[in-house]
């Protein structure tokens, strides 16, 4: 695939971004996976990880409906959105973990969603480790709030790490699968893992 053709098509699919109205690009990567997974049903609860700007949480909430719940979670800022509860934090903190909990009074989690990406700096091996630990992280937040049969799904930047995390997560779920959605960049190392059907255990902030 041409350089040409990648910026045509990274193109096209920020134009369409503005013009129905979503806050990022990464929206159509996460409507793909709905559209092959099926991973949302109406009325779920959805935790969104990394959710800024909120074009995830935008296509979230277009699928569980109104009866649904959507808590976004990011480091930066998010501009408010309706239907949408924001914590700004950090997810490998204990403070953002009981807001979290605070937020979720026991109540069972359909889906969590992690689209973090760390900070690039151009060094591919730091770039993956970062992605790694983030999708490390992410995991132990799905660990502990996902109700049984539930979904995650996660980016990461592959390398040689990368299959011992997959590993962890098929330890965890049913079915996992590795997929690239057409609106990731193809020269893009990003894939996302999404996995079915979790197995819970006892570690979990819904039984506190």
């Amino acid at each position: 695939m041409t350089r040409w053709y990648q910026e045509k098509k990274r193109e096209h699919f920020y134009r369409e971004a503005k013009a129905q109205g979503y806050r990022a690009r990464s929206a159509f990567k996460l409507k793909q996976i709905q559209e092959r997974f099926s991973i949302f049903s109406p009325g779920d609860t959805v935790v969104d990880l990394g959710a800024a700007p909120g074009g995830w949480s935008q296509v979230t909430l277009e699928y569980i409906g109104g009866n649904g719940r959507v808590i976004a979670i990011d480091l930066s800022m998010m501009v408010p959105l309706a239907g949408v509860d924001i914590i700004q934090g950090d997810i490998s903190t204990e403070t953002t973990l009981s807001e979290l909990a605070d937020h979720l009074q026991g109540a069972a989690v359909d889906v969590v969603l992690s689209d973090m990406s760390p900070d690039i700096t151009g060094n591919y091996s730091v770039d993956q480790a970062r992605s790694l630990w983030l999708s490390e992280q992410a995991l132990q937040v799905a660990e502990k709030i996902l109700k049984n049969g539930g979904y995650f799904v996660c980016k990461l930047f592959e390398g040689e790490d990368s299959p011992g995390f997959i590993n962890q997560v098929r330890s965890r779920f049913q079915q996992v699968k590795r997929y690239s959605p057409e609106a990731s960049r193809k020269s893009s190392s990003e894939i996302y893992i999404v996995a079915k059907g979790y197995h819970k255990t006892a570690n979990s902030l819904l039984s506190r």
